[in-house]
């Protein structure tokens, strides 16, 4: 797992942190997390444009949140990833959606592929 002066995100974009290291509380966080990282260094996109996404995407999610809700950091990690890849026509908001149909329906125990 990455530390956190690997990540090169403002502090108030960092991910749950323990220790110095990223912490995740499901395994899709753990991989949405590395595809972004992975997908950046093999030159997709550069870091400071999925960095610039996220934060519109934060500032967004802040702009409309009331304070009861708990900050769902990897949904907004994986929402900038995706409008990301969107833009630079990567993939479709569609066929990422079909992707994540399909792998939701398989039975539990089933999560690779």
């Amino acid at each position: 797992m990455p530390h956190y002066e690997e990540i090169g995100l403002a502090p108030d974009l960092l991910p749950p942190m323990a220790n110095g290291e990223v912490v995740f509380d499901a395994p899709w966080q753990g991989r949405v997390f590395g595809m972004a990282i992975a997908l950046s260094e093999a030159g997709v996109f550069a870091w400071s444009e999925f960095q610039e996404r996220l934060i519109e995407v934060v500032g967004s999610w802040d702009a409309r949140a009331d304070g009861t809700q708990a900050y769902p950091y990897y949904e907004l990690f994986a929402r900038a990833l995706s409008d990301l890849l969107a833009l630079k026509g990567v993939v479709t908001d569609r066929a990422l959606a079909d992707r994540i149909d399909e792998l939701a329906a398989r039975p539990h125990g089933h999560d690779h592929g």
